[in-house]
């Protein structure tokens, strides 16, 4: 019997859960973290790709926590020295958030160390071709385009 529509749906969704939930046990595991928890980490990492500080609620788009948590989170964060607080200048009542150079350094650190498990873990699993795959089919089911083809980016420019 050929699945199709939903059950397909629904089959590729529980797919992926599982393979994302089995991937944070196992990262979870790794000896990488430190001084850090794994939610923290994800906090300091997407903070790390912001071009310029961020709004709280910008910043919740990104990480998988509810608004109040991440706002105990920053705080704990900034309390630490990792986060820095900044007036909004677009709005006084407001708060950009970003890296404090201490915070930068720690997420490169733990980020280096993590990128050793990850690829570990998904190049056991996957072909070159397969990771490809993946990455613009959850690219695309986030909404997101690629930031830049990944087989160009090692190209000269044209002239």
């Amino acid at each position: 019997m050929t699945r199709t529509g939903a059950r397909l749906a629904n089959d590729s969704w529980e797919a992926l859960l599982t393979a994302h939930a089995v991937l944070m046990k196992r990262f979870a595991a790794e000896d990488v973290w430190g001084e850090v928890s794994m939610r923290e980490y994800d906090v300091l990492y997407t903070l790390s790709k912001c071009d310029e500080p961020v709004r709280l609620g910008e910043l919740n788009r990104n990480v998988l926590l509810s608004q109040p948590a991440l706002s105990r989170l920053v705080e704990r964060l900034a309390e630490r020295g990792l986060i820095e607080r900044t007036a909004d200048p677009d709005d006084g009542r407001g708060r950009r958030l970003s890296l404090t150079e201490a915070g930068r350094e720690r997420q490169r650190r733990i980020g280096g160390r993590h990128a050793v498990g990850v690829s570990r873990a998904v190049t056991a699993r996957l072909d070159d071709e397969e990771m490809r795959q993946l990455e613009s089919l959850c690219r695309k089911l986030a909404g997101r385009d690629p930031i830049r083809d990944p087989d160009k980016h090692n190209q000269e420019p044209e002239q």
